[in-house]
């Protein structure tokens, strides 16, 4: 899974994570009748998920029915790392470096992150 998805692809995925197995027809049908795409737009989008390894499918009466192979939570590890990588370059103490000085997390939340690594670090009994 080291295919970047569109923005269409992120937005639709988002979409089958909310509900699930799915066909096409099923996440068309959660977008409001302004931005609803063309089915045709939908279905080529898991066409995509699917040839990209995001997506499954097996025979449901005459169509196919869809399920995510990549979690959502597997998915955002993958873009966090990505962006930490990209921007940070790598090192996620460069990262909450930047939020602390942007005094976008405080020094409470920083102890609270130092106990739950030091927690989970230690050996289990």
């Amino acid at each position: 899974m080291a295919y970047k998805l569109t923005a269409k692809e992120e937005e639709i995925m988002e979409r089958i994570w909310q509900i699930g197995a799915c066909a096409p027809k099923d996440v068309q049908a959660l977008y409001t009748e302004e931005e609803r795409p063309h089915i045709n737009s939908v279905s080529n989008a898991f066409q995509s998920l699917e040839k990209k390894g995001y997506l499954r499918h097996r025979q449901r009466g005459r169509g196919y029915l869809y399920e995510p192979v990549v979690s959502q939570e597997e998915y955002g590890r993958l873009k966090l790392t990505n962006f930490v990588d990209r921007y940070f370059g790598g090192s996620v103490k460069d990262l909450v470096t930047f939020f602390s000085r942007e005094q976008k997390i405080s020094p409470k939340e920083l102890q609270d992150i130092i106990n739950e690594i030091e927690n989970t670090q230690q050996p289990q009994m």
